[in-house]
């Protein structure tokens, strides 16, 4: 049977054996080899410095194709061979395009721009953690069946690859930041002493070359350096850039493995996720066990993740906030609401007392709930027809078909006071006004509040606690 391959080590040594006189026998055995395989040792190949045949391009490569790399060397070997092919029709065939192809690379190799170097860079435990924010519409990740809107904020450690990572609804915000920073420093157990980010517009003031202020107070507060990568240069971030494709690759796997990418509210799916980042930082559990002790210790809590405003309700009972338009309930017209705006949501407060919470909507969005407009309504029904916001009073599609309904069937006013008096019954039993709608529908019946069955009285179940009758009876042996 054949033995182990003879590596290049092994004849360097047989050669050198015998160079100094030594037998082929004694050589080959130094080496680690046999006599015979000794004899069978092919002699190096000597380089040719000879042509095997003429170069199809000696008459135009100096005078027509090194003129045009010179100006352009960004042109490519076919982009070359189509052009002498158009001034010398037939001359040059298809088939030269490898003798090009070397010929390009040589000059190239001796004469072509200088490369930018990238320069790989040591990262110390404890010493830098990265943001960013990836777009991950392409999971295609539905919520009740609706597709889902949203990115994901990326926190890594450049040492030991510790992540976090969590479902982000709106745009790359100082609050999205914010909070997924603060979520991930907390889940980890500390900071790192520097921060870095690329030019995102929460931490950088790109008109101006400096950190916005409430992202270096966050920093700060934290004790960590606040760094950026060079405008443009991405590569700088690469820490985090490369591995935003691993995370979605991720996801994306565990996905297929689920046979599902629908969930039945936001929630669940943020646990999906978090399960995810989980299990890959228990891989790297031994680094981290490395990193945490070199890490600056947490503050006693949290600062601010959120955005503060100041908003009044209008009289239409709404308020706008950057952009979107939010209806709020009645009793709150007139007042000023202290507005903390997260990334999925509004929280209201009236002085110190919160009042409300809204979900966020984006800039240009409106999100009217008709709960907090009924009361006014349906004393002024007739005020439904024109309302700017009246595609906002239709919960489902079987109210909005309802409504054409009776705005076909019924006078004006009466298909207003009939369609508003469904939607005062909707605040208190949606679910049932609903199928009440649909049966109607089907059945080709109008739909009315006095046809809707009425919601069943669910009388309080009393409970039979028994009497202990003794304390009378003592009572009435000590009167006898």
């Amino acid at each position: 049977m054949p033995g182990p391959r003879i590596n290049d080590r092994q004849v360097r040594i047989y050669m050198e054996e015998r160079k100094k006189g030594r037998t082929q026998a004694t050589a080959a055995a130094r080496a680690g080899f046999c006599e015979r395989s000794a004899r069978n040792l092919k002699k190096p190949k000597k380089g040719r410095d000879w042509k095997t045949r003429p170069d199809p391009f000696e008459e135009v490569w100096e005078g027509e194709l090194c003129p045009l790399l010179e100006t352009n060397p960004a042109l490519q070997p076919i982009t070359l061979l189509e052009e002498i092919q158009k001034r010398y029709p037939g001359e040059y065939p298809d088939s030269t395009l490898r003798t090009l192809q070397r010929r390009v690379r040589r000059w190239k190799a001796l004469h072509g721009e200088e490369k930018e170097v990238i320069f790989r860079q040591e990262h110390p435990p404890g010493g830098q953690g990265l943001s960013d924010f990836t777009c991950a519409n392409g999971l295609r990740v539905t919520i009740g069946g609706d597709p889902l809107d949203h990115r994901f904020y990326h926190f890594r450690l450049a040492y030991s690859g510790w992540e976090h990572a969590q479902v982000i609804l709106g745009g790359e915000s100082f609050t999205a930041l914010a909070e997924g920073l603060q979520n991930g420093l907390w889940d980890l157990g500390g900071a790192p002493k520097t921060h870095r980010t690329d030019s995102l517009s929460a931490a950088y003031q790109n008109g101006k070359e400096e950190f916005t202020r409430d992202y270096e107070e966050l920093c700060g507060y934290y004790g960590m350096k606040p760094t950026r990568n060079n405008k443009g240069v991405s590569h700088e971030n690469g820490t985090i850039e490369a591995s935003h494709g691993h995370l979605k690759r991720r996801v994306e796997q565990a996905l297929l493995l689920r046979g599902s990418r629908d969930f039945l509210s936001l929630e669940e799916y943020r646990d999906f996720v978090r399960q995810i980042i989980q299990r890959h930082n228990l891989r790297v559990e031994k680094l981290v066990m490395e990193e945490r002790p070199l890490l600056i210790e947490l503050p006693m809590a949290k600062t601010a993740d959120y955005t503060e405003e100041r908003v009044r309700v209008t009289s239409s009972s709404t308020i706008t906030v950057r952009g979107a338009i939010y209806s709020v309930h009645s009793r709150l017209i007139g007042m000023i609401l202290k507005v903390h705006l997260y990334d999925d949501r509004l929280e209201c407060f009236v002085g110190g007392d919160p009042v409300i919470t809204l979900s966020r909507v984006r800039k240009g969005d409106r999100a009217i709930n008709y709960r907090h407009l009924i009361g006014s309504l349906s004393r002024k029904p007739g005020a439904f027809r024109n309302y700017i916001f009246r595609d906002e009073l239709f919960p489902t599609l079987a109210f909005r078909q309802s409504w054409e309904e009776l705005d076909h069937r019924l006078e004006d006013r009466v298909a207003c006071r009939e369609y508003v008096a469904l939607l005062k019954e909707a605040a208190d039993r949606q679910e049932a006004v609903n199928a009440y709608l649909e049966s109607c529908l089907a059945d080709g019946r109008l739909p009315t509040a006095k046809g809707l069955p009425k919601s069943p009285v669910e009388l309080p179940t009393l409970e039979q606690t028994p009497v202990d009758l003794r304390p009378y009876e003592a009572l009435l042996g000590g009167m006898r």
